[in-house]
């Protein structure tokens, strides 16, 4: 029988290899809760992981348990740590800074160089059932929120950090290639920050369908569609396929003082068309994560501006970890995987 003081975790062991283990459960340290996770999301980047080994210069280097899509309840407080947070619902913000350099200090803590994120190796995530993280980065989520919904928070504030980014507000008309989970919300989020027109461009049909029940008003098919027509028109048009093509594709319909904003991870170079950039005054710009964007993206799911519920379109256990990373690929249906270790069956537990 397992004792206590372990825990089931699905640890990324080689490329293309997960094991599903019974480790020690984290000590929890000064200043940093103890969640017991209830739902994880699965991200592109974990797939990339998985099956590579990488994520840009991002190198597995040893086992790592990945996932940082997180949702739980806090079960245990360390030193400093206000007691009474045990039993609260919160969504985990899957990073620690080192809170003392520059950005750290002004305000850009998601740019220190000495961040520790999630299942970004050699820090474990959470397809796991318990996780660490700092107080202060488990943000209470309100008990009408469910497991799932506090999960995908992160995804959220990906959206929240790259609508930001491109200076979406009232009476914005924003593009948006890609309709993946990302590009999906970022529709949603671009919209409840005010944009008056949002346009999706995605080769899935399902997926154009979903963008236009949830926050575009027109979904294009890049095989077939024209952006020529929209030449000039977008004040921000932000990419989450990471398609080199799309991309290219995309900056004409910019425009004068627009902002592009680059979210999606594909090639690790791309050849822009310079003099459009410099003739327009084109703000071109990427993301990394996210930065103070988790009490808004909890408003935004909580209040009901965002509807997320439908994006999730799979369930597995910690032992079905391997499957939910490739059921983008398997399954064309497939959206948003969420790894929920309640689920694991009994006969995994060894």
């Amino acid at each position: 029988m397992p004792n206590t003081h372990d825990m089931l975790a699905s640890v990324l062991t080689a490329p293309k290899t997960i094991e599903l283990k019974r480790v020690k459960i984290p000590t929890v340290q000064r200043g940093q809760v103890l969640v017991r996770v209830t739902a994880v999301g699965v991200c592109g980047s974990d797939t990339h992981f998985y099956e590579s080994g990488a994520v840009g210069d991002l190198v597995v280097r040893g086992p790592v348990v990945l996932g940082h899509e997180t949702a739980g309840e806090i079960e245990s407080v360390g030193d400093g740590v206000d007691p009474s947070r045990v039993g609260v619902k919160v969504a985990i913000e899957p990073q620690t800074p080192c809170r003392r350099c520059d950005f750290c200090k002004g305000g850009s803590y998601h740019l220190c160089r000495a961040v520790k994120f999630y299942g970004a190796w050699p820090i474990d995530g959470s397809f796991s059932e318990y996780a660490i993280i700092d107080d202060d980065f488990a943000h209470a989520v309100p008990d009408s929120m469910t497991a799932e919904q506090a999960a995908l928070v992160e995804p959220v504030s990906v959206a929240v950090h790259a609508c930001r980014r491109g200076g979406i507000t009232a009476g914005s008309t924003v593009l948006i290639t890609g309709a993946g989970p990302i590009g999906l919300l970022t529709a949603q989020v671009a919209r409840a920050f005010g944009a008056t027109q949002v346009v999706v461009s995605d080769p899935v049909a399902h997926r154009r369908e979903f963008a236009l029940a949830h926050g575009a008003d027109t979904a294009l098919d890049p095989s077939i569609a024209d952006l020529t027509s929209y030449e000039e028109h977008f004040d921000t048009y932000i990419d989450a396929s990471g398609n080199g093509r799309a991309i290219l594709l995309a900056l004409p319909a910019i425009r004068p003082g627009g902002t592009a904003v680059l979210v999606g991870m594909g090639g690790t170079e791309l050849n822009v068309p310079i003099a459009l950039i410099q003739h327009r005054e084109i703000t071109l710009t990427g993301t990394f994560r996210y930065v103070n964007t988790w009490p808004s993206a909890i408003d935004l799911i909580a209040s009901g501006a965002l509807d997320v519920d439908p994006l999730v379109t799979g369930r597995f256990g910690l032992d079905k970890v391997e499957e939910a990373l490739l059921k983008g690929k398997t399954d064309p249906t497939a959206i948003k995987t969420m790894i929920v270790p309640s689920l694991t069956p009994a006969a995994a537990i060894v």
